[in-house]
């Protein structure tokens, strides 16, 4: 059963770094997923920081708050194709 953690690893989303000790042991195969679907959301990201409101645009120079929200429209975009629903940002976003 797949869950929405998986398929943001999958779209590339999430790091892929081991921690031991709170200390940074090493990075796993960060290759590893789909590049397009990675692409894909980074691209709608940067959408939604160009459309979005003044305090998304403050952080628009930073690429970390750029896959942050990549991956926030990872999580969502799985929520949609799981339930079958059309995307509400009311419940999502607020």
């Amino acid at each position: 059963m797949a869950h929405v953690g998986n398929f943001a690893s999958y779209a590339r989303c999430v790091d892929s770094v081991l921690i031991s000790n709170r200390k940074k042991k090493g990075e796993g195969n960060v290759e590893n997923g789909n590049k397009y679907l990675a692409w894909a959301f980074v691209e709608a990201a940067n959408l939604v920081l160009l459309l979005g409101s003044q305090a998304l645009l403050r952080a628009q120079e930073s690429i970390v708050a750029t896959k942050a929200l990549a991956h926030k429209l990872a999580r969502a975009c799985y929520h949609i194709l799981k339930e079958g629903k059309p995307f509400d940002v009311t419940p999502r976003f607020a």
